[in-house]
């Protein structure tokens, strides 16, 4: 892995999912790089949110086949939740 520490993090993931565990649980998902561990994944987000993280959980989820004419293969994608520490929360834009 390389020195970038700002390079690990990709794109937060919004879904419902993520959504709900952020109301609840203060808990984020993000796109990560797939060499990405879950030290850099904890000190990038502590670094560029200035937030204190308390657990990071990674996960890959493999890409799925395709059929038909033209068959292949969408790439694997790489997820960490974050769990921040209490008294800390992220605000992404809300276009205001």
């Amino acid at each position: 892995m390389t020195g970038d520490i700002y390079g690990v993090l990709l794109a937060p993931h919004i879904s419902e999912k993520g959504t709900r565990l952020a109301e609840k649980h203060r808990q984020f998902v993000f796109r990560v790089r797939k060499d990405a561990t879950k030290a850099s994944v904890k000190a990038a987000v502590e670094k560029f949110f200035k937030v204190e993280v308390a657990q990071v959980r990674v996960t890959v989820l493999k890409g799925k086949s395709k059929g038909g004419k033209n068959p292949g293969r969408r790439s694997d994608v790489k997820k960490a939740y974050v769990a921040l520490k209490p008294g800390f929360d992220i605000q992404f834009g809300t276009g205001q």
